[in-house]
């Protein structure tokens, strides 16, 4: 196949320059994507960072809206409470990625057998994911009654009773423990079928080639699933990771920040702050921390794991 006749050739122009044509079409494909990104993503920012800057109220109010520069920024490094919240969900994120990945790795790697009703295990699994979190959250209130729940009753059960029993929400010790396991519980499926699809995408030839060269089931796992699913485990720990930091309906439903402030996450903080106390400018500066606080961390996390060659 001569040059002029390859599909390439179109796309090139004397000296080497692209088709202006061609150009035209691939930027009218990508427009659609791009307007929807510009309008929903990245104006919402612009307009945050604005608005961060300001002494701008949730209702408007006859006093004019004025540019207080980085005041907001100021009065939130000052506040302990920003500082409770961000170690709050510190450590809740800390907690809930071994407990979440974790659980979704093994399950994906028992429904990638081949196991009778594997198809309905799947689905069984999956359901959590796709259930609202109020409704969980309203289920899960209910088993961690205190001090009758069926929680307790099954920790009184299998202790004997020596087990006094737990207010599994109202104890400060336990509440965020409490919303790390109903968080793993109801988002695990998802993180489920993402180690599916990369286990699914491993080709079968590499287990055939190991099994010939004479490596047992814990060496095939070790030199072929495990590599095999680099990038997956890369995109599951940034997205969990993001998800933890936007902690909310769990806490607003059941704890409301407490007790005694160790259960406040900053998107809460944000929240109150933004639509109680109707400092619109004040959360905006929140959120805009938040997103850099987040975007550093992913960053760090796939420097590190690309590092590790993970």
């Amino acid at each position: 196949m001569t040059l002029q006749q390859s599909p390439a050739a179109g796309r090139l122009r004397a000296g080497g320059r692209r088709d202006p044509r061609r150009l035209a079409q691939e930027a009218l494909m990508i427009a659609p994507a791009v307007l929807l990104l510009a309008f929903f993503l990245i104006a919402p920012f612009l307009l945050s960072f604005w608005t961060s800057m300001t002494n701008q109220p949730l209702v408007p109010r006859p006093t004019p809206v004025r540019f207080v520069g980085l005041l907001n920024f100021q009065r939130i490094f000052n506040d302990p409470l920003f500082w409770t919240s961000l170690w709050n969900v510190s450590r809740f994120t800390f907690w809930v990625l071994p407990v979440q990945c974790g659980l979704a790795f093994a399950t994906a790697l028992l429904l990638h057998q081949k196991i009778p009703g594997r198809n309905l295990l799947r689905g069984m699994f999956f359901l959590p994911a796709i259930t609202s979190m109020v409704v969980v959250c309203v289920i899960w209130g209910t088993l961690f009654q205190y001090p009758s729940g069926p929680f307790n009753q099954i920790v009184g059960f299998l202790s004997g009773g020596r087990i006094q029993p737990i207010d599994w929400l109202g104890d400060p010790n336990w509440a965020m423990f409490s919303i790390v396991l109903l968080s793993a519980w109801q988002a695990y499926g998802f993180q489920m079928i993402v180690y599916l699809a990369g286990l699914q995408g491993i080709p079968d030839e590499l287990y055939d080639a190991a099994k010939i060269d004479g490596a047992n089931a814990l060496r095939r796992f070790w030199h072929v699933t495990m590599p095999g699913l680099r990038p997956t485990h890369v995109f599951v720990l940034v997205i969990t990771t993001i998800q933890a930091f936007k902690l909310y309906t769990q806490v607003a439903i059941l704890t409301q920040g407490g007790p005694k402030g160790s259960t406040e996450t900053v998107v809460h903080y944000m929240v109150r702050a933004g639509f109680e106390e109707q400092k619109l400018g004040y959360a905006s500066a929140v959120s805009v921390i938040l997103f850099v606080i987040v975007l550093v961390i992913a960053l760090i996390q796939r420097k590190l794991l690309r590092r590790f060659d993970v």
